[in-house]
């Protein structure tokens, strides 16, 4: 997958880490790049994290690992092509990702969707309560899952307001992040760069299998996925 390329692999994966993990400019990263020697366009920066970081998320799935079993579900909003937009996200009672989706709108069948998508990636580890905010697509949304089958019938759902302070808290972190980017043109570009930026915080908090919260650990486990032996300095 990386045939043809201008770069070297570990320069690419520079790239991608370093913009889904730090909150910066295509511009800053390029510029800093530069510094390092390597002289590349922020639009390029660009296609190449488009390319990846949905990659990246999709190798760091096999190794996400248990989550507790009481869920903290919750929308926030991300601007795109000049409109609000609606980031579907749910973490455990710890804090730690679950899933995320980008949705155009936030009715039931959004809601729908997404915890289905959340229900399969943690089908091993189905959730024995689900806590969300007073939006009533939610019960609609889980009542249709349960008459489905893919979710269980003694599954309990809140509206405490309080235990979801752990996920809009998160919501909080992640906009910082987000932030540089002023925005995204497409829904397409928007979901593919938030892979990469809900995944580089799951990998620099720790919350992965094998991978330590610390440095030169996030870059060998990058590295690892892509096969690429790289000692980190």
């Amino acid at each position: 997958m990386f045939k043809r390329r201008r770069f070297p692999v570990d320069i690419i994966l520079v790239c991608v880490r370093w913009y889904c993990k730090y909150g910066i400019s295509y511009r800053d990263l390029a510029e800093m790049m530069q510094e390092r020697g390597v002289d590349v366009d922020p639009s390029t920066i660009m296609r190449r994290v488009h390319r990846y970081a949905p990659e990246l998320e999709k190798r760091v799935r096999w190794y996400q690992g248990y989550r507790a079993t009481s869920w903290r579900v919750d929308e926030t909003y991300v601007k795109v092509g000049g409109h609000w937009k609606y980031l579907f996200r749910a973490v455990d009672k710890h804090g730690w990702l679950i899933d995320f989706m980008l949705m155009d709108r936030r009715n039931t069948r959004a809601a729908h969707r997404f915890l289905g998508k959340a229900l399969t990636a943690m089908r091993h580890w189905p959730p024995s309560s689900i806590t969300t905010d007073q939006l009533g697509s939610y019960p609609k949304a889980i009542s249709r899952l349960q008459r489905e089958g893919r979710l269980s019938s003694d599954t309990k759902h809140r509206t405490c307001k309080y235990l979801n302070n752990i996920i809009e808290a998160d919501h909080g972190a992640l906009k910082r992040v987000i932030r540089p980017t002023r925005g995204f043109q497409t829904m397409k570009t928007a979901a593919a760069t938030m892979k990469g930026f809900e995944v580089m915080r799951m990998i620099r908090r720790g919350h992965c299998l094998t991978c330590k919260p610390h440095v030169k650990d996030e870059v060998r486990f990058v590295n690892k996925l892509f096969d690429i032996f790289v000692i980190a300095a």
